[in-house]
């Protein structure tokens, strides 16, 4: 694909996430009215390391799933990340051409269902076992996809249908039973595959009135947006990050006695920020960081926690 059809397509992805995510907004009319850019960081997705049985095809609902879609725009595995303590693994991509033509990074994380408890994976089991992945399976067979079909604007833009939930609509105890062992199990059940959170690159804004992360999440403070209280990481690590605090949505479950459709509150998704430094990678020698700290991820993956 074109790198100027996947910034469409990273593009028209935003727009969706900062119509639900007003803090993102805020972000962006703020640097933009103090003269700066926006640039995303990375994009973040979550998933489950889970294996169902679709229409005779047996297929993984984690980070397998995306690789077609990745080779497709181009992504290329760059780094992995371990968090066993929440029954996490996560992966980071990205793009050859990430630099010449602006892309995001990439941070895609799964739950390993199979080691939960054996009551909490039936539950996500059953779940999602009556969903529809068409938009995910059609990219199984993409190399008979032509460059004129691959490029072809309507079907990037339809492509962002896979980053919805693919199945139907969760019971409520469910999805409180799941919240109790994990709550990014939870959310995966009633959010999806929809973007956990995009990241302002501070690096890029541009503008002497938000030169860092701190003036930058002060200034949102300022605005009145809630604020994570730390700032993770170090320079001397090549990466500080903190976020705005999730957003809260009104979900729909099925209530379990009636039997019918309610609404209850539920976080969705945060904004972050990211501020890169250079870090020597041999003597004399320095480079930008480019990937990303476990124990910052670990941090935010808490940014979704129900209170």
């Amino acid at each position: 694909m074109k790198p100027e059809n996947i910034q469409l397509f990273w593009d028209s992805l935003w727009q969706e996430y900062i119509n639900r995510v007003n803090y993102a907004k805020i972000y962006q009319e703020m640097i933009v009215n103090a003269g700066g850019n926006v640039a995303n960081d990375h994009i973040a997705f979550r998933s489950l390391r889970l294996n169902i049985n679709i229409n005779q095809t047996r297929i993984n609902l984690g980070i397998q799933l995306f690789e077609p879609i990745l080779n497709l725009l181009g992504y290329e595995a760059a780094g992995e990340y371990f968090f066993s303590e929440t029954y996490l693994y996560a992966r980071h991509y990205k793009h050859p051409e990430q630099k010449k033509y602006d892309l995001p990074k990439l941070f895609i994380s799964e739950l390993i269902v199979e080691e939960l408890p054996d009551n909490i994976a039936a539950i996500i089991t059953n779940t999602v076992s009556n969903g529809n992945f068409d938009y995910f399976t059609q990219f199984q067979n993409n190399n008979q996809k032509t460059n004129h079909q691959i490029d072809n604007p309507d079907l990037i833009l339809d492509t962002k249908k896979i980053f919805t939930r693919p199945w139907q609509i969760p019971y409520h105890t469910n999805i409180q039973t799941v919240n109790q062992v994990s709550q990014y199990g939870a959310w995966v059940l009633l959010h999806g595959y929809a973007a956990n959170h995009f990241t302002a690159y501070v690096n890029r804004q541009n503008t002497p009135k938000y030169t860092n992360i701190e003036t930058t999440a002060n200034g949102l403070a300022d605005l009145g947006i809630p604020m994570k209280a730390e700032i993770e990481g170090s320079m001397n690590l090549g990466l500080r990050q903190t976020a705005t605090h999730a957003v809260n949505e009104q979900v729909t479950v099925i209530d379990d006695k009636s039997g019918v459709e309610i609404q209850i509150p539920w976080t969705y998704a945060y904004y972050e920020l990211a501020q890169r430094y250079m870090v020597e990678i041999e003597s004399g020698k320095q480079e930008l960081f480019d990937a990303f700290l476990g124990n910052n991820a670990r941090q935010l993956f808490e940014m979704t926690r129900l209170n």
